[in-house]
């Protein structure tokens, strides 16, 4: 037992946070994203399951302890709708006010085509598959560094 950990953090995920370095990016899926055939491809080959929970609840407990990278415009990217790239659904805003609200500043977020974010998923360093069952609540998140 630890305290102030958020419980749905899993041991695997909690060690893959605390390896990942500045500029490293985690990927938070859905459950249709091929996660496992594209974790394979990742700097660790990890695909960490989270059972019983949405993208935005995810990301909103990994970023209560990662943060994201300063330095880029947009430290998150997400995979866009098929035909429709500029098209932001409902878990896409919802997961950029999450991260706004968790980092306590104004970020980026840049829309990728599904055959692109497969690519850019697979130089990720790891993959969390959550069981969100919404369309295209796929996203990347950049770690920044901590200069406390």
């Amino acid at each position: 037992m630890l305290k102030n950990i958020p419980p749905l953090l899993s041991p695997e995920l909690l060690l893959t946070l605390a390896e990942m370095g500045h500029g490293d990016e985690l990927v938070i899926a859905d459950r249709n994203f091929p996660a496992e055939s594209v974790a394979a491809r990742t700097v660790t080959g990890r695909c960490i399951h989270l059972t019983n929970t949405d993208t935005v609840e995810a990301g909103r407990q990994i970023l209560k302890l990662m943060p994201l990278d300063s330095f880029v415009d947009m430290p998150i990217r997400r995979m866009a709708p098929v035909g429709e790239p500029q098209h932001d659904l409902e878990v896409h805003t919802a997961f950029l006010a999450m991260a706004r609200e968790e980092e306590g500043r104004d970020v980026g977020m840049e829309a990728i085509e599904r055959f692109g974010f497969y690519e850019a998923a697979a130089n990720a360093y790891a993959i969390v598959r959550t069981t969100e069952d919404r369309p295209y609540a796929n996203f990347i998140l950049k770690k920044g560094v901590i200069f406390e």
